[in-house]
């Protein structure tokens, strides 16, 4: 790997995973305090589907919350997907999230019901987990592939709830385009195998 992670230890890519996800968590947060402080006014940066001028909020969406509660279910899976999305590098997790971003708002844009404002950081959550289930068996990496399983068995019953059409508030379709967007992620920014150790006889 080149660039100027390449000589970090294993500390300093935890440390600086670690200080980019608590910079993230800390910004939305801000926002929601802005939003309540404004009578809710970030909340129009939602998207809305299908309205062309709509298209300029895909990305702020993403860091639009509708209530403290929404927030705090939200911060938590953020914080621990994202730093282990983030071990493997910085710019790799920044350009990964940028896809789910993007992705997964022009989705909520093209299919979404008609009248709803779609906002919230569980497109970039769903689209973690798809990328961290998958990308250690893309990459032929065992620790990767052990990641995604333990992922799974913590997180994996919380995202299949998270699919379900019938939850009242919730857009499914989010869910379920920012998980086809992590997926599609982890092969669009897919590392080579991890190289065989060098033994010596």
């Amino acid at each position: 790997m080149s660039g100027p992670q390449a000589g970090w230890s294993n500390g300093d890519r935890a440390l600086a995973a670690g200080k980019l996800m608590l910079a993230w968590v800390a910004l939305l947060w801000l926002l929601e305090v802005v939003d309540v402080a404004t009578g809710h006014a970030l909340d129009g940066f939602g998207v809305t589907p299908r309205d062309p001028s709509e298209l300029v909020d895909v990305v702020p969406s993403s860091f639009i919350h509708f209530g403290f509660a929404h927030l705090a279910a939200n911060t938590v899976p953020l914080l621990v997907l994202g730093f282990l999305a983030a071990l493997a590098g910085l710019r790799r997790f920044l350009l990964v999230c940028a896809l789910i971003i993007v992705v997964d708002g022009l989705g909520v844009w093209l299919i979404a019901p008609d009248g709803t404002n779609t906002a919230g950081a569980s497109g970039v959550i769903f689209g973690l987990f798809g990328f961290l289930l998958v990308s250690g068996f893309v990459e032929r990496r065992p620790w990767g592939v052990l990641a995604g399983v333990l992922i799974a068995a913590v997180w994996g019953g919380s995202i299949l709830a998270g699919l379900a059409p019938t939850q009242t508030g919730v857009s499914w379709q989010g869910h379920l385009l920012g998980l086809l967007a992590g997926v599609a992620a982890a092969f669009v920014f897919r590392r080579g195998p991890a190289a065989p150790a060098a033994l010596t006889r």
